[in-house]
């Protein structure tokens, strides 16, 4: 299996980036990236998942039709993801959606297999946690637009982590490839990557994932760039690291088999320790990058 995926390696129809569960070899995730041209429409099928519809740059209008009648939203979106929290819709299950875009741009589809069929929705850019992560040089921002216990999914879980240049996140290693209740659960996870360039020079990572206990063998040390994806069936994952002078974005995409809709990790036990020392450090007063607008435009 190749978890590590560079840009032009997940190509599917329209999608630059096109990982679904069966492409995956997993039972839940997906992640479609779509690139619009001025005027640009582009329509699919929601089938047997949900989606969140998110803009990565640009703007776009997205319409959700079913036998229970159609809903349009208008999204404002953003320049880029370094610039500001966006705007997004959630598309339900057994719906057949359209993205259209005047001016053209990026668009995430973040998708997770469900069972409840839930209300097509808008979810405003200001009602986006924007939440501060770690100290020291493992400060992160992290976007919470579809955290579990923020915007209301059947399984999908999707956020975005921006990590500044020369910072590490995803740190201490983490895993959620268990079921242990309480504690841990279980959930498949795709990770996407952008970066921010400097004077025209493009940006640069890396990632780790490493097995978690026997039969998980999931074992990655990829340097990734723009575009990149990883997929992260199972293991320990962390750190993802950001090169001086480069800021890191990647979006997150996880689901799974578990009742409760839930991100519960289990850190790695050489590395937890870290955590103890996060309040004697200050936080990396370049963050946050930007906050939520007060209220949506």
């Amino acid at each position: 299996m190749t978890y590590h995926l560079p840009a032009g390696k997940a190509l599917g129809g329209p999608y630059i980036v096109d990982v679904t569960p069966e492409k995956a070899g997993w039972g839940h995730s997906s992640l479609r990236i779509l690139e619009l041209p001025p005027g640009g429409t582009h329509s699919f099928e929601a089938g047997d998942s949900e989606w969140i519809v998110v803009p990565l740059s640009g703007g776009c209008t997205v319409a959700a039709a079913d036998d229970f009648g159609q809903d349009t939203f208008e999204l404002q979106g953003r320049r880029d993801v370094f610039s500001g929290v966006s705007d997004f819709a959630y598309v339900p299950r057994d719906a057949r959606a359209t993205v259209t875009s005047a001016a053209g741009g990026r668009f995430a589809l973040t998708g997770a297999r469900c069972t409840r069929r839930l209300p097509a929705r808008y979810g405003p850019a200001s009602e986006v946690p924007v939440e501060l992560r770690g100290t020291g040089n493992c400060s992160r921002q992290v976007n919470n637009f579809g955290a579990a216990g923020v915007f209301e999914c059947d399984k999908l879980i999707a956020v975005e982590v921006i990590t500044p240049g020369g910072n590490w996140s995803s740190f201490p290693p983490h895993k959620h490839d268990e079921h242990r209740p309480g504690e841990e659960s279980v959930l498949e996870e795709i990770y996407y990557f952008e970066f921010a360039g400097h004077d025209g020079i493009p940006g640069v990572g890396y990632q780790r994932v490493s097995p978690s206990g026997p039969g998980r063998d999931t074992d990655v040390l990829a340097e990734v760039r723009d575009g990149d994806v990883v997929l992260i069936p199972d293991g320990w994952h962390g750190p993802s690291m950001a090169t001086p002078g480069h800021h890191m974005y990647y979006l997150n995409v996880m689901a799974g088999p578990e009742a409760e809709r839930a991100w519960l990790i289990c850190d790695h036990p050489d590395h937890a320790w870290v955590r103890d020392t996060w309040p004697d450090q200050p936080v990396d007063p370049r963050l946050p990058l930007y906050t939520a607008p007060e209220t949506s435009a």
